[in-house]
């Protein structure tokens, strides 16, 4: 009874140093989600559980690597196509920066430079 009793008090006291929460990145979210589905298309694929899949699902699942990246290429092009079409102008850094252009400009020319 007390060796259990050391046991639990051991792995309370650790699991009070650990820290609470562990958030993922983003990349280990994908790394993550890649990984299941590249395990779920090796045991269809190469039917490593002895599924006995039928034949046609081993032919669909063959080609897929090849149809998500085309899938993933048109999800990266459209997004970075949408972000280029909303992306906003910031009017008031545009004048802030004009405003520095002629500053220096005017800094030059008082230096004797010819612009």
């Amino acid at each position: 009874m007390t060796s259990s009793l050391c046991v639990c008090i051991a792995s309370s006291e650790l699991a009070q140093s650990l820290p609470v929460s562990f958030t993922m990145t983003k990349l280990l979210e994908w790394l993550f989600a890649v990984s299941l589905v590249g395990v779920a298309w090796g045991l269809v694929t190469f039917d490593l559980l002895d599924f006995q899949f039928p034949a046609v699902y081993r032919e669909v699942a063959w080609p897929m690597p090849v149809y998500l990246l085309v899938v993933f290429g048109c999800y990266s092009l459209a997004t970075v196509g949408y972000r280029v079409a909303t992306f906003n102008d910031c009017e008031e850094a545009a004048r802030e920066l004009q405003g520095q252009i002629q500053e220096a400009k005017e800094d030059l020319k008082k230096k004797g430079l010819k612009i």
